[in-house]
């Protein structure tokens, strides 16, 4: 299983209308990609913005580009983004994952699939 990682900040003003745009863009299209396996998405408020991190979950590396295109390393982003994000990674981390020690079929209420 492949993690891919991406991070990100809104104005903390912003928190909950980007995580209502993530459900219907990102996250969305994770879900719809063949090969995805989940998203967790994960939050940090930090004075007046908050981060974002996801972690997506992949079975192959060719999964990922169906999704991402041929260049897996690029972020994807979406039309609104440039109005939440003030801050952005351009570039994606891929892990193999070593092992799972989350039990139970939902980690939390938002963003697993």
């Amino acid at each position: 299983m492949i993690v891919r990682e991406w991070r990100g900040a809104t104005r903390a003003t912003d928190r909950e209308a980007y995580l209502a745009y993530l459900e219907v863009t990102g996250l969305r299209e994770y879900a719809a990609t063949p090969g995805n396996r989940g998203v967790l998405t994960l939050t940090r408020d930090t004075d007046d913005r908050t981060e974002f991190v996801l972690l997506s979950f992949w079975e192959r590396l060719e999964d990922i580009a169906a999704f991402a295109g041929s260049a897996i390393e690029h972020a994807v982003f979406y039309p609104e983004d440039d109005r939440f994000l003030v801050e952005r990674d351009l570039h994606v981390t891929h892990y193999e994952m070593a092992g799972d020690r989350v039990s139970g079929n939902n980690c939390g209420r938002r963003g697993v699939y």
